[in-house]
């Protein structure tokens, strides 16, 4: 009889190893992006996206309750379309991405609201400053092709640049600021993992 419980333990043990196993989630840039918005003479908006990023997501859960989360953005990559204020942005009046040439977030738990919601928690570093801040989160979905699998993923948090060191300031006639306080930061991430057939 000890020797079945003891078989029993084994068998269950080892399975739950099996279960807990860690999936590294590879990021698909062609379908993904990261982006930020902000208001320009409070009127209206300038939008930008950063093109040299890496993501890694590690995860043993199926809904990715207990996500790891690590990203590290390249400074000198922002593009808004303009390359003057693009210039302006690598300089030390906002970024200063020669000094300060990589913005990282760090996840450090991930809260499940429902099916699709979820709020990321972790650690924002931008010109060395580190912030705790939170992404609302969006699960678009899973799909399986052949011998891999797709998640899709929204992310997106406000912070106060000013929070962070991006100080440059200036004011127009009628009041309010030429480049507002408050950045939109939107995260679209398409991974992928290889399944069993």
């Amino acid at each position: 009889m000890k020797k079945l419980c003891s078989a029993l333990f084994f068998v269950a043990l080892s399975a739950g190893n099996l279960q807990a196993q860690p999936i590294d989630w590879k990021l698909d840039k062609a379908h993904s992006n990261v982006t930020f918005a902000v208001t320009h003479m409070v009127i209206s908006e300038v939008t930008g996206t950063f093109r040299d990023y890496e993501i890694s997501v590690r995860t043993s859960q199926d809904d990715f309750s207990d996500a790891s989360i690590q990203a590290v953005i390249n400074v000198a990559s922002i593009d808004t379309d303009n390359e003057r204020r693009d210039g302006h942005l690598k300089s030390d009046d906002f970024f200063s991405a020669e000094k300060f040439p990589e913005i990282r977030f760090t996840s450090k738990s991930i809260e499940k609201i429902d099916e699709k919601n979820y709020k990321i928690h972790g650690d924002l570093t931008i010109r060395d400053i580190t912030k705790p801040v939170t992404f609302d989160a969006v699960f678009n979905g899973r799909l399986k092709m052949g011998k891999a699998e797709r998640v899709g993923w929204k992310a997106t948090l406000t912070i106060d640049r000013f929070d962070f060191g991006l100080q440059w300031d200036r004011t127009i006639e009628a009041g309010g600021l030429v480049v507002g306080k408050e950045v939109k930061i939107t995260v679209n991430l398409e991974l992928t993992r290889e399944i069993a057939s």
